[in-house]
């Protein structure tokens, strides 16, 4: 049941970290679902909050503001942020983060995040989440950057680990590690996608409960559910199916660390199924949560065309 925008369940579990509530569970707002949303009444939605890929909003003042703007009446929203390049040698993009800073004053999401990476240098952006080179040097340089980026924006930024494709021979420590001391030592929160935990883990051969369990569980105040493909050398993280039972398992481990206080988001970027499916898809998180693991299959075989990563409607055009 639904009160006041978020679930019995989430209202009642164990809820604040870093000052940020649990929000339940969540999908991923995108254009394909408009028509539904829009001539459905908030209390049918079935679900406990949006979360919105922030670019898709900055400068939109048409019939996509018109959605964003009725979804954030009735239900909390959080801005999902897929430019910041918080890991660039390159200063901060100031108008970047004005008009971040802008979209979050019309829409009051309970939080702003972004990726542990870099998206490019000297004005120029990739729309990719390119890997970091993981040392002593960077983490200081991508601790004053976290810092100034709070400042500006006056709130806690949230940073979620990468899939990545390669590794650097230079880096002195693994991801989990410099995520951990990079909260620790500028106060800012972690999403966990535990999709791109198992991508990376299986792309580099890792441990991906050893890399969960080294992340400090108080300041994860987000999970993330996909489903990647198999490339047969490497997994892609494409968001464009169902989530396998590796990251179900993962995801589990990660609520379990958390004492299941912490909001969980379904992505789904490409052959974005029905509304219907998608409810039915993160309706299986709470089954994970209560230890039932969900029937879920292996990780399918790439598609034809099948994009790392999809930044949605707007960054296609």
């Amino acid at each position: 049941m639904i009160t006041g925008g978020v679930s019995d369940e989430a209202a009642s579990a164990s809820a604040f970290r870093l000052g940020l509530p649990n929000l339940g569970d969540g999908v991923g707002l995108r254009h394909v679902h408009f028509p539904h949303l829009m001539a459905t009444a908030p209390s049918e939605w079935g679900v406990d909050w949006f979360e919105i890929i922030s670019e898709n909003f900055l400068d939109h003042h048409g019939y996509a503001a018109h959605v964003l703007e009725r979804i954030a009446a009735h239900r909390p929203v959080v801005m999902h942020g897929v430019s910041l390049s918080i890991g660039s040698i390159g200063p901060l993009d100031r108008v970047y983060l004005r008009k971040l800073r802008e979209l979050a004053e019309r829409i009051r999401p309970a939080w702003i995040s972004d990726h542990l990476c870099w998206t490019g240098i000297n004005g120029r952006n990739t729309h990719d989440l390119l890997p970091m080179l993981l040392t002593e040097q960077s983490l200081a340089h991508v601790g004053d950057r976290v810092r100034a980026v709070q400042d500006y924006l006056g709130r806690e930024l949230i940073l979620e680990n990468p899939s990545s494709y390669l590794t650097f021979h230079a880096s002195q420590m693994s991801e989990a590690e410099f995520l951990a001391r990079l909260a620790d030592a500028t106060g800012c929160g972690l999403l966990l996608d535990v999709n791109n935990v198992y991508v990376s883990a299986t792309n580099h051969g890792f441990d991906p409960v050893a890399y969960i369990e080294r992340l400090p569980a108080e300041h994860i105040v987000q999970i993330h559910l996909a489903g990647p493909s198999d490339c047969g050398t490497h997994l892609i993280d494409t968001h464009d199916q169902p989530v396998p039972s590796a990251v179900w398992r993962l995801y589990a481990l990660a609520q379990e660390r958390t004492a299941g206080g912490v909001a969980t988001l379904l992505e789904w970027d490409a052959n974005i199924p029905p509304f219907a499916a998608l409810l039915d898809e993160l309706g299986k998180a709470k089954a994970a949560r209560s230890g039932a693991m969900p029937e879920a299959g292996e990780v399918r075989p790439v598609a034809v065309g099948a994009l790392s990563t999809p930044i949605d409607f707007q960054l296609s055009r």
